[in-house]
């Protein structure tokens, strides 16, 4: 069987790509790794942030064989991912700091919470018009292998580059728009604001069976399940 490792602890995130992937694999997340070493995500692309999150990730756990053990007969791989909003009118922001989109306003720092952000797109976009609040998601995922001691044993710096240069990248869009208030209680981050084209509800209002098919992370999802399974 694959193991997949997710580098995150976002509970909705590992949940959907759970449900996009199925069964063929197995999953671990960041919260089977507590002592992995947090990345600060300073790319100023969605690949940028995906590959280095992968990348140090899986440097990290082959670092640890003593407490991760790879079996011979499995393949184990990180998957890392960015996503984020791009709003046409605001030239592509929030795009790489969506999940951050408030705080950029204050001195805080990490994350601002859901509300906060979506309250700031509402404020900015107060009065532009329906033909102007064209949008999309991006997904950009990145799939580093798992190197077994045998492969990455040289330097570090050679063991690194060998991490980056195994490194593939999948990526999806699902083009929308931004309404005029929130609507629904089924998503997260900025799924109540954001009306996927050829609907008239938004992703929180249409559930994780159509998003699952038609969202930015299962476009990039589906390259991926595709790219494993040959």
């Amino acid at each position: 069987m694959t193991t997949l490792i997710i580098a995150t602890r976002n509970a909705h995130k590992v949940e959907e790509i759970r449900g996009i992937l199925g069964a063929a694999f197995q999953f671990l997340t960041l919260r089977n790794l507590p002592n992995a070493p947090a990345v600060i995500e300073d790319a100023n692309t969605f690949a940028g942030n995906a590959t280095k999150k992968a990348v140090e990730l899986a440097r990290w756990v082959s670092s640890q064989p003593a407490t991760f053990k790879l079996q011979p007969s499995t393949l184990t791989y990180i998957l890392a991912d960015d996503s984020g909003l791009e709003v046409d009118a605001l030239h592509g922001a929030p795009g790489v700091h969506s999940a951050r989109f408030a705080a950029l306003d204050t001195e805080a720092s990490g994350n601002s919470s859901d509300a906060d952000n979506n309250a700031k797109l509402l404020r900015l976009f107060a009065d532009v018009p329906l033909d102007r609040r064209t949008a999309r998601f991006r997904c950009v995922i990145a799939l580093t292998p798992l190197l077994r001691a045998e492969a990455s044993r040289t330097s570090p710096v050679c063991a690194a580059d060998e991490f980056e240069l195994q490194t593939e990248i999948f990526d999806g869009t699902c083009e929308g728009r931004i309404s005029f208030a929130p609507s629904g209680t089924k998503g997260f981050g900025y799924d109540p604001l954001f009306v996927p084209d050829g609907f008239q509800q938004s992703f929180a209002e249409l559930g994780e069976e159509v998003k699952n098919r038609i969202s930015h992370r299962a476009k990039a999802l589906e390259k991926l399940r595709t790219r494993l399974r040959s």
